[in-house]
């Protein structure tokens, strides 16, 4: 079997880490991943790597700290290391020629793009004899002084060149359509009157259905108290506007399995709602065989409860993000053993569950994996929480962390768990309540998104 080239990547976001990949695993690629340049400077020097790909800002050590430390280093400094920049500044180019980078990609790339850079660089290695040359540079008034050598200045100009190649291709293609939006505007001018005429009766039925619509949607919500042995649960549910993009719910599977999730679609509007309310509606505790929660089954009692990260797993295929009009989302989904008190869950992109331990402070349990819709076949991690009487948990949306006051300053995580905290001693009821006041207290004029607040409380 022939051996794998390996590549090391240093990025500090863990998404697109892992969405770059599996496009080089995709290649053939085996790849190992730092979360900053000091641990990537030190998986190389273990174990040496044919290409080293980093971001530029990271803690503990940037990606230029990075390069100019495997540049300087005899046994690593012939990997070809490709830098991930913006390239907003000219000075970006000749600090990476500084630091001895081999090739510029900016950021947002087009994994192609990347990943013939990547082929090239290993087509065209760095020779031992490769000298390096000081050179006085000077730039916009400024001198710099540039150590590189010759395969290492053309690898990086070669990729410069090609940057600036496909940013200029992509301004004539916007100037050609902007020409040509030019030309219809004109054409939209001269019917512009009939047009706002019968907008206007347009935007009279749209609202009254966007109403109705509206009614459909808070009709598919839970109703009322639930009355549920061993178990208190509370929930806030406020659409930024007509319609929501959020969507929650929870419903017993059985009569020892309940079940709770919170679904929060990118976007607003027809589009945002009519997915999350479509997700709902697929999120049903009704037993058959194309059920995504429990299907039947010949032991316990002739049902199998579904665990919730193949439940992820299979919401992500069914409703990839290019089948949604590029929309996605992010859930949480967690299954309550009413039983042992057991909490099994999965979080895919979304906000941190907290747990708040019966007399204990609230605290937020960590999770990460990506959105649902994002990547095909994605595998989700599960994660379970040993609950005990008057133990609670919440299940939130981003518009509660997220939420802005009038200097854009979020309400975040420490306010939130703040609030949770002043209601440990109220009923669950309150603390949901009590929460959703404080956001809506911090944002003076509301909300600008939509708020989901789900909290569930062990009694016995």
């Amino acid at each position: 079997m022939t051996e794998k080239i390996e590549v090391l990547i240093a990025e500090d976001s863990r998404i697109q880490a892992k969405m770059l990949r599996k496009k080089l695993e995709a290649k053939g690629y085996a790849v190992r991943w730092a979360e900053n340049g000091k641990l990537g400077l030190e998986l190389a020097r273990q174990q040496r790597p044919a290409l080293i790909i980093s971001d530029i800002e990271m803690p503990e050590m940037s990606g230029y700290q990075f390069c100019e430390a495997a540049k300087s280093d005899p046994q690593l400094r012939t990997i070809p290391f490709i830098l991930l920049s913006t390239l907003s500044d000219p000075e970006d180019i000749i600090r990476g020629l500084h630091v001895g980078a081999d090739n510029y990609v900016t950021k947002p790339y087009d994994p192609e793009y990347l990943l013939s850079r990547v082929n090239d660089l290993l087509s065209t290695p760095l020779g031992e004899d490769d000298d390096e040359t000081e050179l006085q540079v000077k730039l916009a008034g400024k001198e710099y002084t540039v150590k590189a050598g010759k395969q290492q200045v053309l690898n990086l100009l070669v990729s410069t060149f090609e940057n600036a190649v496909g940013k200029n291709r992509e301004l004539v293609a916007a100037n050609q359509d902007l020409s040509l939006a030019r030309d219809q505007l004109k054409v939209w001018n001269n019917d512009l009157k009939t047009l706002n005429s019968e907008l206007e009766n347009v935007n009279q039925r749209m609202a009254h259905d966007l109403a109705a619509a509206a009614k459909i949607q808070q009709s598919l919500l839970p109703s009322g108290a639930p009355d549920i042995p061993s178990v208190k649960i509370a929930w806030d549910y406020v659409p930024c506007d007509e319609l929501a993009g959020d969507f929650l719910n929870f419903f017993p599977l059985d009569d020892r399995y309940l079940a709770a999730f919170v679904v929060d679609v990118s976007g607003h509007g027809v589009a945002s709602s009519l997915l999350a309310v479509t997700v709902g509606r697929v999120m049903t505790p009704m037993v058959s065989s194309s059920s995504l929660l429990v299907k039947p089954s010949d032991e316990d009692g002739g049902r199998r409860v579904i665990p919730p990260a193949e439940v992820a797993y299979e919401l992500n295929n069914r409703f990839p993000m290019e089948d949604q009009g590029n929309l996605y989302f992010t859930m949480v989904y967690g299954v309550l053993d009413r039983q042992t008190q057991e909490f099994k869950f999965v979080s895919a992109g979304h906000p941190n569950v907290v747990h708040v331990p019966a007399g204990g402070k609230p605290a937020l349990v960590e999770t990460a994996d990506m959105a649902i819709g994002w990547i095909e076949d994605t595998e989700f991690e599960e994660h379970s929480l040993q609950l005990a009487p008057g133990d609670r948990i919440y299940l939130y949306s981003d518009g509660v962390p997220e939420a802005m006051d009038h200097d854009l300053e979020e309400f975040g995580d420490e306010r939130m768990l703040a609030s949770l905290t002043e209601t440990v001693n109220e009923s669950v009821d309150a603390s949901v309540k009590g929460l959703y006041d404080a956001v809506v207290q911090w944002c003076t004029k509301g909300p600008k998104d939509d708020v989901s607040i789900l909290g569930l409380e062990i009694t016995e």
